[in-house]
């Protein structure tokens, strides 16, 4: 079942030079694609590819200049329908400072339920669930001052969780973050997309933070240029550098190792499969030597 689908998405912006002339700058150009309910997708793209500015579109912040974007068989464009469309994708962005609204935690995590107009015992409720889904239920009285930056990204995305949304969208949730504090918002976001079916959009350019999503869209200068699974995209090593990006490590290692004659399958990903097709490799030349 489908909960997001662009149609040929164009999003122009109207800019200014020095001199107060107007100009058209094209952020999305002819953006196509579908995400099932329930998938952990992954938009990877360098700065200024349009990655951010196609989330935001999934929220309805932003509506095309031309084509459709449906979310939950509701039109963005439609205005009766944007705080429904919200309800349905909650949007997480990359400084959770510009997301927190309150003193206290779980006064925070209560913000978007209190404004969804729930009775006291729901919002109660909802607080406690979203909470303990992304391991801040020690913190609930907490300053979110007081936090590291990963746990403000925690409180964050308990925030929208709240608001019971069907899609969670994260615009480069991990960009003010250490390697350890990434590492944590990635494990607490597979966590949710794999216990409770939440579908996750992650906005990245990190790629290493890509490889164990369903499915990946690369974009460049407001185009998908690729999309499939990891491994897929990631073979496509020379077209991911042009787009000013790097494939992981292991699949970088397996291309050096091709190019050096060594046969190794490019499709890899992670460094443990790589360790074991390698071993493999040897095994085999080993067994057959013999």
């Amino acid at each position: 079942m489908s909960i997001i689908k662009a149609i040929n998405v164009i999003h122009d912006f109207i800019s200014r030079d020095y001199n107060d002339n107007e100009y058209k700058v094209r952020a999305l150009d002819g953006v196509n694609f579908e995400v099932s309910q329930g998938q952990f997708i992954s938009i990877l793209g360098h700065n200024g590819s349009g990655k951010s500015s196609l989330a935001k579109h999934i929220n309805a912040l932003l509506t095309p200049t031309e084509g459709t974007l449906i979310v939950s068989d509701m039109d963005t464009k439609s205005d009766k329908d944007k705080v429904k469309i919200r309800q349905k994708a909650g949007m997480v962005f990359q400084n959770p400072d510009n997301q927190l609204v309150a003193s206290v935690v779980e006064e925070d995590v209560a913000f978007g339920p209190e404004n969804l107009g729930l009775p006291n015992d729901e919002i109660w409720k909802r607080i406690n669930k979203a909470l303990a889904d992304v391991n801040m239920t020690a913190y609930r009285y907490k300053s979110p001052d007081k936090l590291s930056g990963g746990q403000k990204q925690k409180v964050a995305i308990a925030g929208v969780m709240a608001m019971e949304p069907s899609c969670i969208i994260l615009d480069e949730p991990t960009a003010m973050l250490d390697p350890k504090g990434r590492t944590e918002i990635i494990k607490s976001l597979h966590a949710l997309n794999r216990e409770k079916g939440i579908t996750i959009l992650l906005i990245t350019h990190h790629v290493e933070e890509t490889i164990d999503s369903d499915k990946i869209f690369v974009m460049s200068k407001g185009k998908i240029i690729l999309e499939g699974k990891p491994s897929d995209v990631y073979a496509h090593a020379d077209e991911i550098n042009e787009a000013g990006l790097e494939v992981p490590v292991a699949t970088k290692i397996a291309y050096e190792l091709n190019k050096k004659g060594i046969n190794i399958d490019c499709n890899v990903v992670d460094t443990d499969e790589l360790i074991e097709k390698i071993d493999n490799l040897y095994k085999n030349k080993r067994s057959n030597s013999v």
